[in-house]
């Protein structure tokens, strides 16, 4: 047995107070820092978890676009963040959709009351990774399946280029955004973040069998799927 994995040095609500910060340019950022492949990732994840008239999960749903990508899967999606400015403007997006605001560690719904759960670039914002993923094994049926895309530090060719865009551009970019603070913490909670193989220990013990993971991005980011075992 692994020890206990922890990622998050902020308390939950500074987390969150900076997620409501930076709202108004998240899905830029987003388009901006990956060159747009952040949407061809977030499809993959939906289709590698997402069944047709499934009832789904987006935990840490942020804006809404993995959440719409399960959508365009055929599942019944709901949406979970833990910022309100977030969640406004996910549901701007899709209005008709469920739209919760909860805490990913402590999440209002009964045991077993999901077919497959996804959750993208959120993750490593859990103070208590194993926690959160005790959680997410709680609402999911047996067998049901996990999604989980999150950004990776890479070890090949483009470790470099990683860390000059990671650890210097981003940063650099919040010091004229909105959430400035964001941008730093962002390179340093990735830095803290278990890499794939440590991650899918922690999803074992979490009970999830099943696991296994893919590169994406030139090994910038992993998406791992599990089963509820």
């Amino acid at each position: 047995m692994g020890s206990r994995v922890t990622t998050g040095t902020l308390a939950p609500d500074e987390v969150r107070t900076m997620f409501d910060r930076i709202a108004p340019v998240y899905d830029a950022m987003n388009r901006a820092m990956t060159l747009g492949l952040d949407r061809r990732w977030r499809r993959l994840t939906a289709r590698a978890v997402v069944r047709r008239g499934e009832k789904i999960l987006d935990a840490c749903c942020g804006t809404g676009d993995l959440a719409l990508a399960g959508r365009a899967a055929g599942g019944d999606v709901v949406g979970v963040d833990f910022s309100e400015a977030m969640l406004a403007r996910a549901r701007r997006k899709a209005p008709e959709m469920e739209w919760v605001q909860a805490d990913a560690a402590a999440l209002p719904f009964p045991d077993e009351s999901f077919d497959a759960v996804t959750v993208g670039f959120g993750i490593r914002n859990l103070a208590d990774l194993e926690g959160g993923l005790r959680e997410l094994a709680r609402v999911l049926k047996p067998g049901g399946r996990l999604g989980c895309l999150e950004i990776t530090r890479p070890r090949g060719i483009l470790r470099p280029f990683f860390r000059v865009w990671f650890d210097g551009l981003v940063p650099a970019a919040g010091k004229v955004l909105p959430g400035g603070a964001a941008y730093s913490y962002l390179p340093a909670s990735v830095r803290r973040f278990p890499g794939p193989e440590d991650l899918a220990a922690a999803m074992r013990r979490a009970g999830f069998g099943q696991v296994g993971w893919r590169l994406l991005g030139g090994g910038i980011v992993a998406l791992h799927v599990a089963t509820k075992a």
